[in-house]
């Protein structure tokens, strides 16, 4: 907020100035509006979809491009129908507080993340692409190093295209899961109030080929207080290969190395290859951890079947029971050392590794490096109709907050 007086943090996570009080959320709609009286936010005159591209900060013609997306209305459809795949379970407390948002500010102030199978090269794909060859709307390179473009579709033949080659596909919810049951919940409110079709059929998406570009899925390690990691390594040894690992922390990028080794981590699960969805054995026998701290790393392998089958809950599929982070929930954190993989008994840190054994080393305690999930296990286990375990993915690149704004009396 105080970076700059028309950031959309100040609409997305609207904070009061100390002092005042009244309702955070109508704070946000009271800006939003400002800033379209003051034309801070223009309207579109005209029906688009925009073109969205993530990549290096290098200009050159051989930049490297992260990702390239559509970002536009998506009608909405309920989850049980199958078009639109969520891979995690929502908590009450986060979609009410997005719906109130979303209630006041007549707005969809940031897209969620779907990605999707458009591996036949579709009119999407090719509308893409070729959008992508003229001169962008916007061109910036933010503080992180990310250069984002900006094109807009708005031929109405090629909007009828995508349209017709994206309505039959399905998509997975990379990102937005809160987001998107808040949707569902205002159109239910529209809907109980006798309202007719209107905007609050429609949330704002960015839609990503996940063929052409593969998202980058980070690991979310653990940080457990009050646990050392001598303690957590001897009581691991009842259910697992537990070896020390040499060079300790300091040798912490080699331990990585052993652990993707461990886990049988190939570089198809990098690049998106469907191959990935079968690497692992039904039992979880091939997931792996590390766990860290004060100087020394441990490298945990092959957990016992027996064990682990008891540690499982009833009902799951045999991909969902192999998956790293579901041996980690439920026998490593729950059945082994008797913590709630939560908020309140465990701190999340995404993708960095160092990070969490810093940050584990500062309180005492072990930091937990976890391997990252293949983006087509993810695509499996919500085929399924399963939801991964909490916090066991981390897609990105993330959209950037700010670019596309969708209010609904402009849709």
């Amino acid at each position: 907020m105080a970076a700059d007086p028309h950031n959309v943090v100040r609409l997305i996570l609207p904070r009061h100035a100390p002092g005042h009080g009244g309702d955070v959320y109508d704070d946000a709609a009271r800006t939003l509006r400002r800033w379209q009286d003051e034309r801070i936010l223009v309207p579109d005159r005209e029906p688009v979809l925009y073109v969205y591209e993530q990549g290096a900060a290098d200009r050159g013609p051989d930049a490297q491009v992260a990702q390239r997306g559509l970002i536009g209305a998506l009608r909405l459809l309920p989850l049980g129908v199958g078009v639109i795949r969520p891979h995690e379970n929502v908590a009450p407390g986060p979609v009410a507080g997005r719906l109130a948002l979303m209630e006041a500010t007549q707005a969809n102030l940031e897209p969620i993340f779907l990605l999707y199978d458009g591996s036949d090269r579709g009119a999407a794909a090719r509308i893409v692409e070729e959008a992508a060859a003229r001169e962008p709307l916007l061109d910036i390179v933010t503080r992180d190093g990310v250069r984002h473009r900006l094109w807009a579709v708005t031929d109405p033949g090629e909007l009828a295209a995508i349209a017709a080659d994206l309505g039959p596909r399905n998509a997975l919810i990379a990102d937005g899961h809160h987001r998107y049951a808040a949707y569902l919940g205002l159109r239910a409110r529209r809907r109980h109030a006798g309202n007719g079709p209107g905007p609050w059929d429609y949330g704002l998406a960015l839609l990503v080929d996940a063929s052409a570009y593969p998202p980058d899925i980070g690991a979310i390690h653990r940080v457990i207080p009050g646990l050392t990691p001598a303690r957590a390594a001897e009581l691991a040894k009842g259910a697992f290969t537990v070896r020390k690992l040499p060079g300790g922390t300091r040798g912490l990028h080699a331990a990585l190395h052993d652990l993707a080794d461990a886990s049988h981590q190939n570089a198809g699960d990098r690049d998106g290859s469907r191959q990935a969805a079968s690497g692992h054995s039904a039992s979880g026998r091939d997931a792996a951890f590390l766990v860290a701290g004060g100087g020394d790393v441990y490298l945990l392998t092959d957990p016992d079947p027996l064990q682990l089958e008891a540690a499982m809950p009833p009902g799951r599929s045999s991909l969902w029971r192999a998956l790293a982070a579901s041996v980690l929930q439920e026998l490593l954190m729950g059945r082994i050392w008797g913590i709630s993989d939560d908020d309140q008994d465990v701190r999340f840190v995404h993708h960095d590794a160092t990070e969490a054994v810093r940050e584990a080393d500062e309180i005492g305690g072990t930091a937990v490096i976890c391997p990252a999930m293949s983006t087509w296990d993810v695509y499996a286990v919500a085929a399924a109709g399963e939801r991964v375990p909490r916090k066991s993915t981390s897609f990105g690149p993330k959209p950037r907050t700010g670019l596309v704004l969708r209010t609904f009396a402009e849709s």
